[in-house]
Formats: C-alpha cells, sequence, structure tokens
C-alpha cells in the first residue's frame, strides 16, 4: 500500500475545473493595484493568454501535494511565473 500511495502522489495531475480567460484575471485582479497583479497581467498579455500560466502553474503546486496547497502558495507560484 505505501508503494502504490507513493506512486499515486508522485504521479497525481492537478487540474482546473472549468476554464478561465484573461478578461476573468483581469476581473479577479481589478482591485488589487500591486506590483505583483501588475506584473501578471504583462506576462498574460506577453503570452497571449492564460493557457501557460495554467499548465505551469498546475506543474508548480504538483511540489506541494505531500505538504498541502493553499492561497499563499499559490500566489506564490503566480509570482513567480509572472516574474519568468
Amino acid at each position: 500500500m505505501n508503494e502504490l500511495a507513493r506512486y499515486l502522489v508522485e504521479n497525481a495531475i492537478i487540474d482546473f475545473d472549468g476554464g478561465i480567460t484573461i478578461e476573468q484575471v483581469r476581473q479577479y485582479l481589478r482591485d488589487e493595484d500591486s506590483r505583483a497583479s501588475r506584473a501578471l497581467l504583462s506576462k498574460l498579455i506577453e503570452d497571449k493568454g492564460v493557457d501557460d500560466l495554467m499548465v505551469t502553474i498546475a506543474d508548480c503546486l504538483k511540489e506541494y501535494i505531500r505538504s498541502g496547497i493553499n492561497e499563499q502558495i499559490v500566489r506564490e507560484q503566480l509570482i513567480t511565473y509572472s516574474e519568468s
């Protein structure tokens, strides 16, 4: 059971229910006038959408499956993505 559990954790895939558009991201960030939110929007415009963001964030969050994923972890990953 331990090996099976380890295998499943190591090979889990994170997906997000439903799609999100750059317009929706703008709506979520509209009241937040921070350097991080502006950088993220700039990166998304440069990337021509949110597809790369969603794949990258899902992949990065796999690292936190064992310790837990929370809003702070996701925020840190969004900031890292926007700075890349």
